[in-house]
């Protein structure tokens, strides 16, 4: 069966090579120069620091916008300190700080959200990345601290949700992984070590719970607050509770990539290897998923370019840490192929509205945010090319 199973990866992975080989390749500078001034046309069209670009709906050209204490507050401003990354523009570097600022708030008062990492640390954390700010460290520090608030040890996880408890009691979910990696900065930065504590736990009950035997995901895991005891896995955003929501499976691929990173443990990495193969072995054949694998709608289902986009990061993730060069090929190729189909006409906005990327997916049961651009896939989509362009560098 071992055989069979490394035959099959094998096979898997010379399709990849080939499919690199015959199909057009990617211009990494091409990519991010259109995506740069993407941004800038953005940034020229925005005014207000505190209302912040989330998604662009069906036939509009601008952004629908946000307030700082939206899920999605960091990845604009994120967007910018990337943008300033690769340029070296002031221009950047000025919108950037000026859309970090409004979402300092969330460091302040009591935690709304478990998505604080997502919050905090693409915006707070890319500006101390590329600044040294030490007001920026202090945000980040006081930020993971709120985060912790929600942690409950009877569990072992940091809570979902917590403004619906009524509804879901205790929920973990698949996204909460990518939150992780604030609090293993905070623990290595002046933070306390209970914040590396609680982060480990988390990944060792999401990984217990969310990670089927097949290697795909569940959304949300149930559990009892009072006794810790676990009720159920479901799903909220996917199709059906024992689907493969596509960018649920690419929170895993990237979340349990830094959990091995930041800890060593060896399950995380396991986890990460059995969770990338089968988001590859399920893709279809254009190479972008729909956004839920099981969708009985397919190919007239909906597609998700954020998740795409977040695979090729979480996929350039792994291939660092994986231990052949086989596998690193692999993953390495894979993210790439993701990148390459995400940069063809297919897939760029363009001149039809002001984002980076068309065709993401957010809440399809709840019918919002169906085939239109959406900020994350524009955040993770720029990250990726800049992981590419190191590559390149390396290379030469």
């Amino acid at each position: 069966m071992i055989k069979i199973k490394t035959i099959l990866f094998c096979i898997l992975g010379a399709t990849i090579l080939n499919s690199c080989k015959t199909s057009q390749p990617l211009n990494n500078k091409e990519a991010l120069d259109y995506s740069v001034a993407q941004v800038r046309r953005s940034a020229e069209s925005l005014t207000q620091a505190d209302s912040i670009p989330r998604n662009i709906p069906d036939g509009q050209k601008t952004w629908k916008k946000v307030g700082p204490l939206d899920w999605t507050s960091g990845f604009w401003p994120g967007v910018l300190w990337y943008a300033y990354e690769y340029t070296g523009d002031s221009f950047y570097k000025q919108q950037a700080e000026k859309f970090t600022a409004p979402i300092a708030i969330i460091a302040k008062i009591k935690a709304q959200d478990h998505d604080i990492g997502f919050q905090i640390y693409c915006s707070f954390g890319n500006g101390l990345r590329l600044t040294s700010y030490p007001e920026y460290k202090k945000i980040l520090l006081a930020a993971a601290d709120t985060l912790a608030t929600l942690y409950n040890p009877k569990v072992g996880t940091i809570l979902s949700w917590p403004s619906q408890v009524s509804k879901f009691k205790h929920s973990t979910i698949m996204d909460n992984m990518m939150n992780l990696e604030l609090l293993f900065w905070a623990a290595k930065n002046g933070g306390s070590q209970k914040l590396y504590d609680i982060a480990v736990s988390h990944a060792t009950q999401s990984l217990k719970h969310l990670v089927r035997p097949d290697g795909s995901t569940y959304h949300v895991a149930s559990f009892d607050p009072e006794t810790g005891a676990y009720i159920k896995s479901i799903t909220h955003q996917g199709y059906a509770d024992e689907s493969m929501w596509a960018r649920g499976q690419t929170w895993g691929i990237y979340g349990f990539s830094i959990a091995y990173r930041e800890t060593g443990k060896e399950e995380f990495l396991n986890t990460a290897i059995k969770i990338s193969d089968r988001f590859i072995e399920k893709l279809p054949k254009d190479g972008i998923p729909y956004w839920d694998f099981d969708d009985p709608a397919i190919p007239n289902a909906p597609k998700d370019a954020s998740a795409a986009a977040i695979a090729a990061c979480g996929l350039l993730e792994l291939s660092d840490l994986v231990k052949t060069e086989a596998l690193n090929e692999k993953y390495k190729n894979a993210a790439i192929a993701l990148i390459r189909k995400l940069s063809t006409d297919e897939y760029l906005a363009k001149d039809k509205n002001l984002a980076i990327l068309l065709h993401s997916t957010g809440h399809k049961p709840k019918g919002t945010e169906i085939d239109v651009p959406i900020i994350y896939a524009d955040y993770y989509y720029l990250e990726a090319l800049l992981k590419i362009k190191k590559l390149e560098e390396k290379s030469k």
